[in-house]
């Protein structure tokens, strides 16, 4: 469970700062470069889901894994609708969404629902209990 949470929250870390959007003339984005605010909140998580691996609390770093994905899943609409909504002040639908298609997704979301995914799946150790039953003939 410890190395399963250390490498799953440490391979989500690593996607926050991989390439997430390509705009034209600017270039690629990582999560900082979207807004550093979502990307304080991401590696508040990525922290968690660590500090979870160290004290081998299965609770803690399963929520770490959903609060990635959710904070994924926010993200990703934000972008959607700041792109859309960029270019309202063209009066063609078919010019706008030719305008928001040039923002393309790159492949470290890839990377971030990886990491997050191995946090989710993280499972508690399960705990042997001794046999204490009585034999037979003994008295009690």
């Amino acid at each position: 469970m410890r190395a399963q949470g250390i490498i799953g929250a440490v391979i989500m870390a690593i996607g926050g700062i991989c390439p997430l959007l390509r705009i034209p003339i600017i270039g690629n984005w990582n999560y900082f470069d979207l807004d550093q605010t979502l990307a304080i909140t991401f590696y508040v998580v990525a922290v968690i889901g660590l500090l979870g691996a160290f004290t081998q609390k299965a609770g803690l770093i399963k929520f770490a894994g959903w609060a990635g994905i959710v904070l994924v899943a926010i993200t990703l609409t934000g972008i959607y609708f700041k792109a859309h909504g960029s270019f309202g002040f063209l009066h063609f639908k078919k010019l706008v969404n030719l305008a928001a298609g040039m923002v393309k997704y790159k492949w470290g979301w890839y990377v971030i629902l990886a990491g997050a995914f191995i946090l989710i799946t993280v499972r508690r150790p399960k705990v042997v209990i001794a046999n204490t039953a009585v034999p037979a003939g003994a008295a009690v």
